[in-house]
């Protein structure tokens, strides 16, 4: 890839996986940064239904945060370099990604040998694991905790070993909000400020304002 000296450093969109019970968290890094991001918002309303029967009080009244669904299509392509090596001379290709994302949706193998010994022992109130926080980094003002919804992986090229060396990955993603925390989660704090940040760039929206709508609009 050719680069120019003065061309600013580009950033990369990630996932970030945080689990208490590892010392370190697993990044996954996107190789090339999605050209497109869709964003759904669906407004949590606090009640009442579109009919008649609706009570009237409650019509602009929030529950909380929208609803935000992210989906996006990431490339993988083990040709150019993956963390500084050519995942072209890995034995097994970008297999190693690939597993990582998807292990953000298995639990620990640790914690299925201990429930199913737990099981075996007669323990009838099993927890089922937790899933560890994983944030999406998309940019300095957008560092959400989401929960991976679903994704589809489609390998478009393999090696000689049947390693896959070209994918593409479409994901879901549920963006967690202050509604799905209690306060002391670390995910709480992690949306408010992304809330907050959100407000401080919507007040500094000084183009569009009632004054932009012409003189002769009286607002109540």
């Amino acid at each position: 890839m050719t680069t120019f000296p003065n061309s600013p450093r580009l950033l990369k969109g990630a996932l970030v996986a945080i689990d208490p019970l590892r010392p370190m968290p697993t990044v996954i890094v996107f190789q090339y940064n999605p050209e497109t991001l869709t964003r759904r918002i669906e407004a949590r309303t606090s009640g009442g239904d579109a009919g008649g029967g609706s009570d009237r009080t409650e019509v602009l009244r929030l529950a909380g945060p929208p609803k935000e669904t992210i989906t996006l299509a990431a490339e993988i392509d083990g040709s150019d370099e993956v963390g500084g090596l050519h995942a072209g001379r890995l034995a097994t290709g970008i297999y190693p990604t690939l597993s990582a994302l998807e292990l953000l949706l298995y639990p620990a193998s640790r914690v299925v040998v201990a429930h199913a010994a737990q099981a075996a022992a007669g323990v009838l109130d099993i927890l089922p694991p937790e899933a560890p926080l994983v944030l999406f980094v998309w940019g300095a003002e957008r560092v959400l905790p989401v929960r991976l919804e679903s994704f589809s992986i489609t390998e478009e090229a393999h090696d000689a070993l049947l390693n896959p060396v070209r994918a593409k990955v479409d994901l879901s993603l549920q963006v967690l909000s202050a509604h799905d925390f209690k306060q002391s989660q670390p995910g709480f704090s992690l949306f408010m400020a992304h809330h907050i940040a959100k407000e401080l760039l919507a007040s500094s929206n000084v183009f569009n304002s009632v004054q932009s709508l012409g003189a002769g609009l009286k607002l109540p």
